[in-house]
């Protein structure tokens, strides 16, 4: 494995000149490091929603700071829905792998035979925490204390208040309309608790008074902190809202860029609490989202307006290029390059083989397949040959009881470092055609052929693990269940912000 130092480029040029940390590479191996991880990913936030991205209205000077540091995946691919995503990026293979085919109705639910590389971590000796959405199954067996995680602060549900048929639903007190998205009942590991302010705001603070623990402890930890933000319904402080009313924009995106910008401050408190706990040298830290952008229009003074989205033509629940690219940031002092971006073909499959490779877990031979790669050739040096590889994507969603044979070529993609094949009839060449503006199709027969049989022997693989598609729904929500059941016998405590 070639390892290389980066130099830092314009950017990282001009982060110097505005007086922000800048450090370079150091030419050494990091797998078996064990760096402490702390991966965020937030909600339904896209490529378009971060000014060092392109946008014009947001100001995100944390993230664009951490942009300009940090070694950027470019060309980076999730699922085109969030508990998709979810469950691909902790199991390391395709999401309809572990059963997980929709957000709900049973469907959302990860396979028991799955073992997540968190579990792997804490065998290996790692702390590991979840701070905010879980979305892999509320029923207790699905729960993320079961599935590897020793600290859970989590909501219920795909997102705070929702209710759904089946399983999936948050606590009752959430649902009130009145206090969605702020003073929220949380399930802190084995108890419910009242929380008080806004749910980013609390989800950080649990995750950097917990990161300060294990700090203080001498623990590694990996640290997921998944926002449930800017998911709708678009709420955000009213501080956070009053710039974007100013300016003549429609409550609802109002709501949304509020989000996003109060996701950049506690981003911002994150890097504060590093560096004054000089965690730096030894963390791994990577930004991310979890499904293509969702706000794509709004109002500006009472007209219909477009949002600016990067120039894609689709955002999230697409088969599109705009339904899984999004943004990935990386950054670790001193080991990896600031300022550098690496084009690969990346995904969030490839994280299992990567943190396990860091942290010197070991993979056992009896668990699942794993569809993804170790980015660690990519990071020690990012113009590493990296082989072409096939990305399959599927929306999902179909019905409840339908049969997925009905539905293999619908909202269906292969992705390739140079094409996209989409809906088994539309290909494009992302190399030259980034946003995906001509088919051409026509043109290259020999590609749709090879890119058609590779999907159809995925699918044949892939049908008989989807094993919620038969799964009655089920008769009671386990959250309602335990909310009221803990309510009856020893209430629910108040949560105290651990110092920080």
């Amino acid at each position: 494995m070639r390892i290389t130092t980066v130099l830092v480029g314009v950017i990282a040029g001009l982060a110097t000149g505005l007086g922000w940390p800048i450090h370079r590479a150091e030419a050494e191996g990091i797998a078996g490091s064990r760096p402490n991880i702390v991966l965020v990913m937030t909600d339904d936030q896209g490529m378009g929603d971060l000014s060092c991205m392109g946008n014009p209205v947001l100001r995100t000077p944390n993230l664009d700071r951490f942009h300009s540091m940090s070694t950027r995946f470019t060309d980076f691919h999730v699922s085109p829905t969030c508990a998709p995503t979810r469950s691909a990026l902790l199991s390391g293979r395709h999401e309809f792998r572990n059963g997980v085919t929709h957000t709900i109705l049973e469907r959302e639910r990860m396979a028991l035979s799955t073992t997540t590389f968190v579990e792997l971590l804490r065998r290996s000796g790692y702390q590991t925490g979840i701070f905010g959405k879980w979305h892999l199954g509320d029923e207790d067996a699905y729960q993320p204390y079961n599935r590897g995680f020793t600290e859970v602060f989590i909501h219920g549900a795909g997102g705070i208040g929702q209710s759904f048929p089946g399983s999936c639903a948050d606590f009752p007190p959430n649902r009130d309309p009145q206090r969605r998205y702020f003073d929220n009942v949380l399930l802190h590991n084995d108890t419910i608790v009242q929380t008080e302010g806004f749910c980013t705001d609390v989800f950080f603070r649990a995750a950097l008074g917990w990161i300060k623990q294990q700090h203080e402890a001498g623990q590694p930890f990996f640290a997921y902190i998944p926002t449930n933000a800017p998911h709708g319904p678009m709420i955000a402080p009213e501080k956070y809202k009053r710039r974007f009313a100013e300016m003549g924009w429609d409550e609802a995106t109002q709501g949304r860029y509020g989000m996003i910008e109060n996701i950049d401050d506690n981003f911002g408190l994150l890097m504060q609490k590093l560096d004054e706990w000089d965690l730096w040298d030894n963390t791994l830290v990577i930004f991310m989202t979890d499904n293509g952008q969702a706000g794509r229009r709004g109002k500006l003074n009472g007209k219909p307006t477009d949002i600016f989205t990067a120039g894609f033509k689709t955002g999230k629940g697409s088969p599109y290029e705009g339904g899984t690219h999004v943004p990935a940031f990386w950054y670790w002092k001193g080991k990896l390059g600031e300022g550098v971006d690496i084009p690969a073909l990346a995904a969030h499959i490839d994280l299992f083989q990567t943190f396990c490779q860091l942290a010197g877990a070991e993979i056992p031979d009896d668990i699942q397949p794993i569809d993804g790669r170790s980015l660690l050739p990519l990071l020690e040096n990012p113009r590493e040959d990296w082989p072409d590889r096939k990305l399959f994507v599927h929306v999902g969603r179909w019905p409840k009881g339908a049969d997925p044979n009905d539905f293999k070529y619908r909202n269906c993609a292969v992705r390739t470092q140079k094409w996209r094949f989409v809906n088994n009839k539309e290909l494009y060449d992302i190399s030259q055609d980034p946003y995906e503006t001509t088919d051409v199709a026509d043109q290259h027969p020999d590609v749709i052929a090879e890119l058609r049989a590779a999907y159809d022997r995925w699918w044949t693989e892939t049908v008989p693990l989807m094993v919620n598609e038969d799964v009655p729904l089920a008769a009671e929500q386990p959250q309602a269940v335990r909310y009221q059941r803990q309510l009856e016998q020893r209430g629910i405590p108040h949560w105290n912000p651990p110092p920080l």
